[in-house]
This record gives structure tokens, sequence and C-alpha cells, in this order.
């Protein structure tokens, strides 16, 4: 009997009263509280989970069905963007290919394009034109000087002649008559000396022959270009067309 009361535990020594669990008074009460609010959190933020995603599959379901569905001429924005040019099944931004005013755009680029080879056509055109009236006009006063100059040692020939008939053994002017081909060594020192009455540069081409010829027709009754001494000045002036190259023509 007293081997087994000694076997049996003390429940007033300290080892048995360390682990007993506390007993004090309202503590059960806060531990359920607590509990039940960490359930309720629990709940609330799987409701919040659950309602968002709610919403999100709402708004893609909402989006399916509007890109399904084409807008019709009733609603205010697709008229809109007709009268902008959009037709249906184009795309809209800057991003693709195509659009809104994506033709317009590509019809103005191309009007652009075609007028910007217009211009420089027509520039390329009259700056063609600019440089072939300036050759006709180069090659036409080089054949218009030639001529002059032809003109001139014509009437120069026929000065020379027509004083030497008359005994005239010096021209009037250095320049009236031609100046010998042929000159020999001798004479060559006297050239220097003798060009500047020759060149006469102070007198253009036509000035000289305008001079010369003038003073055949009053000295000697002579056209060069009719090519006849005529017998007086009555008879120069009713058969002869007059005193210049453009008279004959």
């Amino acid at each position: 009997m007293k081997l087994s009361m000694a076997e049996e535990e003390d429940y007033m020594s300290d080892s048995f009263i360390n682990v007993q669990e506390d007993i004090r008074p309202g503590l059960p009460m806060l531990r359920q509280i607590r509990e039940a609010r960490r359930k309720e959190e629990k709940q609330q933020e799987a409701n919040l989970k659950n309602r968002q995603k709610s919403l999100k599959q709402e708004e893609q379901e909402r989006r399916d069905i509007g890109l399904r569905n084409a807008l019709g001429c009733e609603n205010k924005g697709f008229a809109l963007l007709q009268k902008m040019g959009y037709k249906s099944g184009q795309a809209l931004g800057k991003s693709g290919k195509s659009g809104i005013g994506h033709e317009a755009l590509l019809k103005r680029k191309a009007e652009e394009k075609l007028e910007s080879c217009r211009r420089k056509m027509h520039m390329k055109n009259q700056a063609e034109e600019k440089a072939a009236e300036q050759f006709r006009m180069r090659f036409k006063s080089k054949q218009d000087e030639m001529k002059l100059e032809g003109d001139l040692r014509r009437s120069q020939r026929a000065c020379q002649q027509l004083d030497t008939q008359k005994n005239i053994q010096v021209p009037r002017e250095a320049w009236y008559w031609l100046r010998p081909e042929e000159e020999t060594e001798e004479e060559e020192e006297d050239k220097e000396k003798d060009e500047d009455e020759y060149a006469s540069e102070d007198l253009s081409v036509l000035e000289k022959l305008q001079i010369l010829t003038s003073y055949l027709r009053e000295e000697h009754l002579y056209c060069i270009w009719c090519g006849t001494a005529y017998e007086d000045k009555e008879d120069l002036s009713s058969n002869c067309p007059g005193p210049t190259s453009a008279d004959h023509d």
C-alpha cells in the first residue's frame, strides 16, 4: 500500500505545477477572440481575391464580346471615324501598315513625289532650253561676226581696187585697204609700227563696215551687196535697196 502511494504523483510538487496549463481568469476567452479574428481576416482575404478574379474575368468577357461584335453606324464614335475616312476592317493607330488616314497619307506622299518630279523635269527642261538658246545666240553671234568680217574684207578689197582705178595711192584710213598678205623680213619690223593703224582697236567691225560702205557709196557710187557701181547718185538711190546688208535680204 505504501509502495503504491509512493508511486502516485505528487500533485503539489513543482514538476506537476509547471506543466499545467495557464488557467488565469479570462485568458481562454482572449485566445478564442484572437483565433476568430485570424479566421475572419483569412476569409476576407480569400473573398477579396475571389472578387478581384471575378471582376477581371467579367471585364475580359465583356471585352471579348465587344471585339466579336462590329460597331454599327448607330455608334457615334464609329460614324465619326467613317467621316474621317475609316473603313471597316482597317487598323487604328500609327504602328500598323494601314489605318485611319493611311490611304490619304500615301496619296499625299505620291502627289508630293509626283509634283517634285514635275518640278525637277520642268527645271531640267528650262535649263536645257536656256543652254540651247545660249548656244544658238553664241552660234548666231559667231555667224554674224564672221559675216561682218567677210563683208568688211570685201569692202576693203573693193575700196582698194576702186581707189587704185582713180589713181589714189594712199587710202583715206589705213584700214580702208586690205593689209598685204606677203611681207618680207625687212617689212616685219615696220609691222608693229603700222599695226595700230590697221587694227583700229577703237572701232568695232560693224563700225568699220558702216564707215567703209558709206565711203564706197559716196566716193565710188558702189554697193558691195549689189556688187554694182552705179552711174550717179540718183541711179544708186533708185536701184539699190539700201546701205545695209539687212536691206538686201
